[in-house]
Formats: structure tokens, sequence, C-alpha cells
């Protein structure tokens, strides 16, 4: 069987065909700029040199056309015929409290999901535009929905309740949600592998850090804690996003004549790694300024690495211990640095980092000497391939 995984931005689209026989990947790539001047997209079939198609992209549909006629092209396609193409899985950000599991698609689906689109407005529009493209191209082609909020969706009321009036969780569904959780069970479910032991046996807390970064707290293999909340903006500090603030600091700065629309942009866009560092939203670049000796940069890196401690000394406390962390994500898998950062004060509830693993070798592997009685694991996210698994358990629903 192999599924297309779509994941649908606003003017931009990313896709891999996955043969689920053995869970290879057939073709990836990637559309950019759609809608936009320069629209292109990148496609890359296994075994072959990538080619970049630059034509322009009105809209989602002229994408994917390109991307199936590539697929089925003599020379670098990797399907005869569109029937092929068993099934679609797509990415889709929010599904509130309706959708604690994957989903296949259908009318009341997508009513849903433009209904959720206020609590999601740069995500759930752009999703439904790739599932809308998909279903013109491909109509009798079943189609999944696969939420990142899904698998939060274990967390308690007491986690999940904000401490503000409860008619605005009843009128207007607010509340934590959490995000990243299609990455977090992938990295989970690795994760019970690695240790030899069922899923519902384990105490896990998965560290998804980017760009955009969230930590969850992962009990019996359900999500029982994360670090977003009613929006990615919640949490850790991000490459560009504030992170957990003090509220009241919205208020004051907006008596100083900030509106909220310069607020919401500030917090989200202006803030983070690149507000105080004043460096960069890269953490490669700001761990290089903070070689040559930038304190900016330096307070960045001690910041960014003090709240994930703290945020995995909480969670700890949350289940009444924990067998084994995990880290994923850009800077999880390739900062041994922010690894040993984080690391070097959690020596209290049994972690020992082994220096060679977690700097010279590469990979999925531990990271913890063998006498760590929590283990420490680095664990290359795959939310492509989780969403193709998702869709071949859901395709029949």
């Amino acid at each position: 069987m192999k599924v297309l995984v779509i994941n649908a931005g606003s003017s931009s689209l990313k896709y891999q065909l996955i043969d689920m026989e053995n869970e290879h990947v057939l073709a990836k790539g990637l559309a950019e700029r759609i809608g936009i001047e320069g629209s292109q997209v990148s496609y890359e079939a296994d075994g072959k040199e990538e080619i970049v198609v630059k034509e322009k992209l009105e809209d989602h549909g002229d994408a994917l056309n390109i991307i199936i006629k590539e697929l089925l092209d003599p020379e670098v396609g990797v399907i005869d015929k569109i029937e092929e193409i068993d099934a679609v899985g797509h990415r889709t950000v929010h599904g509130g409290e309706e959708f604690t599991e994957s989903v296949k698609i259908d009318d009341k689906v997508i009513q849903k999901m433009e209904e959720y689109s206020d609590l999601a407005p740069l995500h759930n529009p752009a999703n439904l535009m790739g599932i809308r493209a998909m279903q013109e191209l491909l109509p009798d082609v079943p189609e999944v929905a696969v939420f990142d909020t899904a698998f939060h969706s274990t967390m308690p009321d007491y986690a999940y309740i904000y401490s503000i009036p409860y008619e605005f969780y009843k009128d207007y569904d607010i509340r934590k949600y959490g995000f990243h959780g299609t990455s977090h069970k992938f990295v989970a479910l690795e994760a019970a592998k690695m240790m030899g032991k069922p899923i519902d046996e384990l105490k896990i807390i998965t560290c998804h850090l980017g760009n955009g970064s969230s930590i969850a707290a992962i009990e019996n293999g359900k999500s029982i804690d994360t670090s977003m909340g009613f929006s990615p903006l919640a949490g850790l500090v991000m490459g560009t996003r504030s992170g957990d603030i003090d509220p009241s600091i919205i208020f004051y700065l907006n008596s100083k004549g900030y509106s909220m629309q310069q607020l919401n942009n500030i917090l989200n866009n202006k803030s983070g790694a690149l507000g105080i560092s004043g460096v960069s939203s890269d953490f490669r670049d700001i761990e290089k300024a903070a070689n040559e000796g930038n304190e900016r940069a330096i307070l960045t890196l001690r910041k960014f690495c003090y709240r994930i401690r703290t945020m995995i000394g909480a969670y700890v406390a949350a289940m009444d211990g924990v067998d084994c962390i995990v880290f994923t994500g850009g800077i999880g898998e390739n900062s041994f640095l922010d690894r040993a950062q984080i690391c070097r004060k959690l020596s209290f509830f049994g972690v020992k980092l082994d220096r060679y693993r977690n700097r010279e070798e590469t990979g999925t592997r531990f990271i913890s000497t063998d006498e760590s009685k929590v283990k420490v694991m680095v664990i290359k996210t795959n939310e492509e391939l989780m969403i193709a698994r998702e869709t071949i358990e859901h395709i029949n629903d």
C-alpha cells in the first residue's frame, strides 16, 4: 500500500510518497511560494538526483498537479499509474476537542476544521487548501487528517484548564491543547522499542527542540502534559516565539502605545532566541556568536536550556519519576552542547550523560551511560511516517 503524505502551508506544500509494505520513502519534495512570484516544486525520487520544476503555481492544486506528474514520469517517476496511490494522509494542526485521534476526511470533518480555524488561523485554512486540492485531483482516494493536537487530548482536565473564568472554556474553547503531537508520539514509540519495554509501562519525557519547541510528559503511552498551550506561542523559548511570559507585560506595553496587532507580531516573530540575542533565530548562528564571546548569545543559550531543564523537572514531578528522556527536532538531534547543558543538572534523579556518545556519535542512539538510572536518547523524528501509519490505521473508519 502506498500513502501520499501532504503537509500544506499557506504558500508551501511538503510531500512524501511512502510504500507502507516496508515503510520506504519512494519520493519526496517541496512546493514553494505558491501564489507568489518565483514558485517552484522540488522532486526527489529514491536513489536519484533532485530536480526542480520552476512553474507558476496559482494554488495548491497547481502544485499537486506537478507533483503527480513527476510521480508518473517515465524517467524519474516511482509509480506507473495514479491508482497506485492508495490513500492520502494530511498533517492537520488543530482538532480542538472534537478530534481526539486521526480521522477519515469527509464533509463533516472539513466543516469542523473550518470552525476550528479561529483557533489556528495560520494553519487550519492552509491544511484545508491541501485537502480540497487533493479531493479535486484524486476524488476516489480516501484521505485521513492527522491532527497535531490529538495526541495531547489525553491530558487530564487539571492539566489543560486555565485559571481564568470557566465560562471562557465553555463558551470559547479556551484551554491548553498542545502541539507537535505527531512527533512526540513517534519518538515515544521509538523510545519504548529502544528500552525493550511496552510503552504502557514507561514514563517518558520527549523534548522536540527546533525553531518551534515543546516538551511532553508521556505516562503509560499517554500525554499527560505538554509545554505548548492554547497556541504554539506558549511554553519554551523558541526561535522567534516568546514562550511563557507574565500576561501583564502585554497590558503594560499596550499602555506604552503598542497596538495588540504589533504585540502579537512581536511575541510570535521578534521574540524568543532572536529577541534575546539580537543575532538570529537560528540557534547555529547563536552558538557561533556565543563561542565568539557575544554575551547576549550566551544568555540566550543559558535561558533556552534553563527553561527546558526546569520543565523536565516539573514533568518528573507530574509523573512521580521518569524512565527516559528523548531529544528530537533540529536542535535536539544536532546540538550536543545544548543536550549537555540541559542534562548537566539532572543528576539528582539519576541522569548520567556519556560525553562520547553525546558528542561524537550520530543518529538515533542512547547518549547516557550504561549505568545511568534514567536513560537519555536522541531519536530522529519522522512525522511523515507517523502520518502514513495513522492513515493506514484509520483509512477504513
